[in-house]
């Protein structure tokens, strides 16, 4: 069984930065992509960075686009989301997802439900 976790989230002010870290186990072969999602009190869960896992192709939400920056160590089986500039509205609780068996293209990459392994997620908190 593939298990993915979190880790990384804390309290920042606003403009500074957090790196979260994604760390799977259990799998003997590649998710096809892996994103981050992200989900605040009262809203909906929404997917802000995206990266094929074979290609290294990313994509980002217009809203953390410049700010964040997802990569991925494929010997450490760690997917990273680097968070720069954050602001209050960036406060969620954060979730790494994978896909595996399943395509990925640019259309849904960013798309909740086609994924089909979940991290128990990371909180990010960005208050003065």
């Amino acid at each position: 069984e593939v298990r993915l976790v979190e880790s990384g989230g804390g309290l920042v002010q606003p403009g500074g930065s957090l790196k979260l870290s994604c760390r799977a186990s259990g799998n003997t072969y590649r998710s096809n992509c892996v994103a981050w999602f992200r989900q605040a009190p009262g809203k909906e869960r929404e997917g802000v960075a995206s990266i094929y896992t074979s290609a290294g192709k990313t994509l980002y939400s217009d809203s953390v686009k410049g700010r964040f920056t997802i990569s991925q160590d494929s010997v450490e089986d760690t997917v990273y989301l680097q968070m720069n500039g954050l602001k209050p509205e960036d406060t969620a609780l954060y979730y790494c997802a994978a896909r595996f068996g399943r395509l990925c293209n640019d259309d849904d990459i960013l798309i909740a439900h086609p994924y089909n392994v979940w991290g128990q997620g990371t909180q990010v908190t960005v208050s003065s």
